[in-house]
């Protein structure tokens, strides 16, 4: 494409040469006193102008679409016939330049998505026959190993084989404090290095990083069309076609062909149609900066409804990652490490999360176990039974202990009573019929945890409730930690669902915070999913209604607080364009507005809907510094191994 094509198709060029033929006009006139020759320059004027206009028109009516276009076409053109030439000039001339700034102020609010196509790597430095080589970033193979070095972004989602390093991830979570990175970690296209020198193996790469999907994401949730813009798209196809009704009833009544053609100028609904699309684009371009991915404009509208949480516990309130805390022995005959050998041979054959901690902790301290049991039978929803070295031992519940025949002479469900209301899990051990203690783990609540259910209720959510599969005792400890309104615990992953309906049954607008998997029957149901920590998963981007990024709990009320403001946007910009119609039609009638003023003020009530959904562009002061908010997460506690006294 030559110079004069490229120049030709920019926005302004069109404005431009209007503009100046417009001036020249009136210079021929006034200087030269050529009325005729002014004549001609003002038409050409209007041509240059309306040329775009009647084009854009004609494709709408080839789809059998009455569009904005048309009115000012016609217009335009039934200016220039009854010899109107300055007003047919100055519609189209005015209807350019408003295209012109729409369309720059337009681009400004889909800055967010244009800021994430910029950090995509262009380039990767990949190590092949021991040779350092730089390779485009789409150009780097499954499971080769690329260098990242100080400054430089990661071209590959990947696994850190070696070095350790600091990224920058805010492009990801929209976190601003640089995240520590040593092997096994995972790291994602599109961060860059703070410091340090990462050899990284790729397991991501092209449209396949997380980087790729979150633009993709973004792409289509900015072009998706909320249930508003649906009834203003509806509203529109009437509107238009009644407005050349009207003015062509005015023209034949009144005889007034000027006034008729004013009418098809001041009608032009161009603030009502951009009002809520514009909104949308702002806000979905607003929360991804900050981490935070909404589906679409429909699930921004609904997320704004929300006044009801419902937040899964494990990995949500509480960190994921349980530890030991407690080993009381109850048996005399026993120590606490032969308590713990006890509890960690049975749980060597299990696959329940609880049996992680058992093992890791008897590792830790050392103590040979006799390795895997001979036989593991787990008891849903009571605990383990393990043949080991000969021995039978339990590790579960006090209705494990009772459906066993096992009697408790010591204690045992009493100490356990303690632990659990103290917000720990507790699992009674019994070797060969007979109690030898009790163990106990702990998952550690989440420091921003608190701080999350106290600004949702600022937000306006009515209720937060808790769900788990935890026993009663435990959650309702954990509960009190966190403030919530509500615990519902024992839980299956149906019990969730049935809790989220009964939710609903209320009148409530609900949410559901879970990982994407046991909880997915629950968030397919709720009226707004929400995924916690979705930038390692795909799923999650992807099927999510919002994807909250980070794992920054503290995103949430931020999505809804977020959601809640756009909306806010999309009413007034809405009252605007209603607004300005009704007066530039009251003063058609009393006399005072002309086709030039009225394209004025039309496109100036534009500029002001666009202007005031660019305004959700700005980071509010109250929500700017959500990782500042956040206390720093602080190293797991010592396990306490010690038996209780």
């Amino acid at each position: 494409m030559s110079t004069l094509q490229r120049w030709m198709h920019r926005p302004w060029t069109v404005p431009i040469v209007s503009g100046a033929l417009i001036l020249t006009s009136f210079f021929v006139a006034r200087v030269l006193g050529s009325d005729a020759v002014s004549d001609v320059f003002m038409v050409a004027a209007a041509v240059v102008g309306g040329a775009p206009i009647a084009v854009k028109a004609v494709r709408a009516l080839m789809v059998r679409a009455i569009s904005i276009d048309l009115l000012v076409s016609v217009a335009a053109v039934g200016a220039v016939i009854i010899g109107e030439y300055w007003e047919a000039a100055a519609v189209t001339f005015l209807f350019a330049v408003g295209h012109a700034l729409e369309a720059r102020t337009m681009n400004r609010t889909r800055s967010a998505l244009a800021e994430l196509v910029a950090v995509a790597p262009d380039v990767a430095v990949v190590l092949r026959d021991g040779e350092q080589v730089e390779v485009p970033a789409g150009a780097v193979v499954m499971g080769e190993t690329v260098l990242v070095k100080n400054g430089a972004k990661v071209p590959v989602d990947g696994e850190v084989v070696g070095g350790t390093g600091a990224l920058d991830e805010a492009s990801i979570t929209g976190e601003s404090i640089p995240a520590e990175k040593a092997a096994g970690d995972k790291v994602y296209a599109g961060t860059v290095s703070r410091g340090g020198f990462l050899q990284v193996r790729a397991t991501g790469v092209g449209a396949d990083t997380t980087l790729a999907r979150i633009i993709h994401r973004v792409e289509e949730a900015q072009d998706a069309r909320a249930k508003t813009q649906a009834f203003i798209d509806r509203f529109s196809t009437w509107y238009t076609p009644g407005i050349m009704l009207l003015a062509l009833a005015v023209g034949l009544i009144t005889g007034d062909v000027v006034l008729a053609l004013t009418l098809l100028v001041i009608g032009c609904p161009g603030a009502l149609v951009i009002s809520i699309p514009v909104a949308i684009v702002a806000g979905i371009g607003r929360a991804a900066k900050d981490g935070i991915l909404i589906k679409g404009g429909e699930f921004l509208e609904r997320s704004a409804r929300i006044d009801a949480v419902a937040v899964d516990k494990t990995g949500t309130l509480t960190e994921g990652r349980p530890y030991l805390t407690d080993v009381v022995v109850l048996d005399p005959s026993l120590d606490r490490d032969d308590v713990l050998t006890w509890a960690a041979a049975a749980e060597a054959g299990s696959e329940h999360p609880l049996a992680r901690p058992v093992l890791d902790a008897a590792a830790e301290e050392g103590l040979s176990t006799p390795g895997l049991p001979e036989s593991t039978e787990p008891v849903p929803g009571m605990g383990v039974i393990a043949s080991t070295g000969g021995h039978r031992v339990l590790v579960g519940n006090a209705a494990l202990l009772t459906a066993e025949g096992v009697e408790d002479t010591v204690g045992a469900v009493r100490a356990a009573e303690e632990l659990a209301a103290a917000g720990r899990t507790p699992m009674i051990v019994a070797v060969d019929g007979r109690v030898a203690g009790v163990v106990a783990v702990a998952d550690k609540v989440r420091e921003d945890a608190t701080e999350m259910v106290r600004r949702l209720h600022a937000a306006g959510v009515k209720k937060v409730v808790m769900l788990t599969g935890d026993a009663p005792l435990v959650a309702e400890a954990i509960g009190r930690a966190t403030g919530v309104d509500e615990v519902r615990a024992g839980l299956l992953p149906e019990d969730k669902l049935d809790a989220v309906r009964e939710l609903q049954r209320q009148k409530l607008t609900v949410a559901m915070v879970g990982d994407g998997v046991n909880d997915a029957p629950a968030l397919a149901t709720a009226d707004i999913g929400v995924a916690m920590g979705a930038a390692g998963s795909a799923v999650a981007v992807e099927t999510a209604d919002i994807a909250l990024m980070g794992d920054n709990l503290l995103r949430l009320p931020e999505a809804i607080g977020l959601s809640r403001r756009t909306v806010s946007v999309m009413r007034q910009n809405i009252a605007v364009a209603l607004v300005t119609v009704t007066l530039l039609l009251a003063g058609v009638f009393a006399g005072g507005v002309t086709m030039a003023i009225g394209m004025l003020v039309h496109e100036a009530s534009v500029l002001v809907v666009i202007a005031n959904a660019m305004r959700l562009l700005r980071r509010r002061a109250d929500s700017g510094s959500v990782a500042a908010a956040a206390p720093a997460r602080e190293a797991r506690p010592e396990r306490a191994l010690a038996p209780r006294a």
